[in-house]
């Protein structure tokens, strides 16, 4: 079964600092487009999470993010108490100098001051991911991307259902085609035959048939029908048995529509002609389905 290039998948590890979260979301692209989003992924990790994103995802604009929740005693600030001293020091220093013109400071509130200034407080920062604890993030990576998989073949059952009804509607105005083929002749013959009566010409009958035949045989359209419904088997053989169809089910969309504009440009009748609108509408929203197409 096809799977779609939109995808999302989320996973969370829990450390002793706290809980780390990964999330990865995919859109449709030519490629393996990947953007690593967080800065909390070590440097020799980087290309290990890409070689998987890219392995297991296959194709497309692929977002990873990772977010770091601190629990209560990791997140809590700490205090700088070198940095404090200093500035405790510097402060009363000044109140000495000019205690006689402006009046004490009392104690509490320098230190009220002190705690407001540059890097007395202090959030301990350190590596969240290290090799420690690799085994556990590289297997929430995996999960992350399992859970992108199973999205992606979700909404891929839904691509399938909708591109292969519209193959079916392409081969019913096909054969709706075929049945107004008959029709279509006799009319052009009708047309000729009428346009030498205006002129009031008798016309040499053998010539006339040898004409005749030269000039539907340019109408005719029995090899674009017959190429149309190979592309169409081939479409669904493609669909069914290939893991990764997507682009190559845009090669034979191509030939499908060169097939169709050829029956139009063709038809020399109405009817046909609503049925060639119809199967170019069907073609164009395979197409854009099939951009989504993994």
């Amino acid at each position: 079964m096809i799977k779609s290039m939109t995808g999302y998948g989320k996973a969370e590890a829990v450390l002793d600092e706290g809980k780390l979260t990964f999330e990865i979301r995919t859109l449709n692209s030519k490629n393996a487009d990947i953007n690593l989003k967080s800065s909390l992924l070590p440097k020799d990790k980087e290309l290990l999470v890409r070689q998987k994103l890219a392995e297991q995802l296959y194709r497309g604009t692929i977002d990873f993010y990772i977010t770091f929740e601190a629990n209560a005693v990791e997140g809590s600030r700490k205090i700088n108490t070198e940095a404090a001293k200093e500035y405790y020091r510097q402060i009363s220093a000044m109140r000495q100098e000019v205690d006689g013109i402006s009046g004490g400071t009392s104690g509490a509130y320098i230190w009220s001051t002190v705690m407001g200034l540059p890097d007395v407080l202090e959030n301990k920062r350190k590596e969240i991911i290290t090799e420690g604890n690799w085994p556990l993030i590289e297997q929430t990576i995996d999960q992350a991307i399992q859970a992108v998989n199973d999205y992606r073949s979700k909404e891929g059952e839904a691509l399938y259902a909708d591109i292969t009804s519209r193959i079916r509607n392409i081969l019913e105005f096909e054969n709706g085609v075929e049945a107004l083929e008959g029709e279509r002749l006799a009319t052009v013959k009708e047309r000729l035959t009428k346009n030498l009566e205006e002129l009031q010409q008798v016309p040499d009958q053998s010539r006339f048939e040898q004409e005749l035949i030269y000039y539907i045989e340019k109408l005719d359209i029995n090899e674009e029908k017959v190429r149309l419904r190979q592309h169409c088997k081939y479409f669904m053989d493609t669909i069914d048995n290939e893991p990764n169809p997507g682009k190559k089910l845009g090669f034979i969309l191509q030939e499908m529509g060169r097939e169709i504009n050829t029956t139009g440009s063709k038809a020399n009748h109405a009817g046909i002609q609503k049925l060639v609108v119809k199967m170019k509408d069907e073609l164009e929203k395979m197409k854009e389905q099939s951009l989504n197409i993994l």
